[in-house]
């Protein structure tokens, strides 16, 4: 257990989502550093935003939310996501070609994942050819004791199997949700059993870790010689935007600060239900 603030970080998108009510900051790596750091991670965002309004004012968000960052400014636009609620339940409208599709590689973002004790990416932020290098980069330099989360966030047509099958040989901790293992298990040809198909993800890709999630459900952790399931508490849902990216911050936060598998998500059940009662993914704990 560490006596000093884990430090944890997120790289990938960072954007505007429109949702009904109105335009909130998120975008899963910073929602997830978010998450960390309202639990008391020093957290750090890694992304990238354009040279203008929508730009400055989501650094002023990132500010204000007391999220640390490295976020330079690009040619392209600010990203922004069209929401749409039904039942709380979000669907999204991804644009393309915007600021985060081009988070360069500095000598800035090598310094801070050299302090990293945890990192986490997706394949969203890789369908581009240079966030998808950085990104790369990135992992490959943080410690080789750090958690290497891969919070596989399928979106639209950004995913392939190669560049999913190549994220998890990078990863130790795989962040899945019960849609998305369907996808997998076709990709892979995995068959229906969900507990066969996470085992052979977690043997075949040496993962530490397996999280999955079954939205009001349950959840299970999955490692070597522990299963863990919890379900879903019954509560209020105002919107799930954000839930799933609040348990695996809180989750990987509870273990970097010494808690057991089941505690640690315990502790992760308990934030991804308060979020889904909140609006939006940065709510006020």
């Amino acid at each position: 257990m560490k006596t000093q603030k884990p430090v944890v970080i997120g790289i990938g998108e960072l954007l505007w989502d429109m949702l009904p009510g109105g335009r909130r900051a998120g975008g899963a790596p910073v929602n997830f550093v978010y998450h960390a750091s309202c639990l008391g991670a020093e957290g750090h965002a890694i992304s990238a935003v354009g040279n203008d309004d929508d730009g400055e004012e989501i650094i002023r968000e990132l500010g204000r939310n007391g999220i640390n960052y490295w976020v330079p400014k690009v040619d392209f636009p600010t990203g922004y996501v069209p929401v749409t609620l039904r039942d709380g339940i979000p669907s999204y409208v991804i644009t393309e070609n915007v600021a985060w599709d081009y988070i360069p590689l500095t000598e800035e973002a090598v310094s801070l994942v050299k302090r990293a004790d945890a990192i986490c990416f997706g394949t969203l932020a890789q369908r581009s050819k240079t966030s998808r290098e950085t990104i790369n980069a990135l992992i490959g330099l943080t410690p080789a004791e750090a958690l290497r989360v891969f919070d596989i966030n399928i979106r639209q047509h950004y995913y392939s199997k190669e560049l999913i099958e190549a994220s998890l040989r990078k990863a130790s901790v795989f962040k899945i949700n019960d849609e998305e293992l369907v996808l997998l298990c076709d990709l892979f040809c995995l068959g229906s059993d969900n507990e066969k198909a996470c085992r052979f993800l977690l043997d075949t890709f040496r993962l530490s870790h397996l999280i999955l999630t079954a939205g009001s459900e349950y959840s299970t952790v999955y490692t070597s010689d522990i299963v863990s399931t919890i379900p879903t508490p019954r509560v209020k849902v105002l919107d799930t935007v954000g839930a799933g990216d609040s348990f695996t911050g809180a989750f990987i936060y509870s273990l970097l600060t010494g808690m057991n598998v089941k505690e640690a998500h315990e502790q992760a059940v308990k934030t991804a239900a308060f979020v889904c009662t909140q609006a939006g993914a940065w709510v006020t704990y």
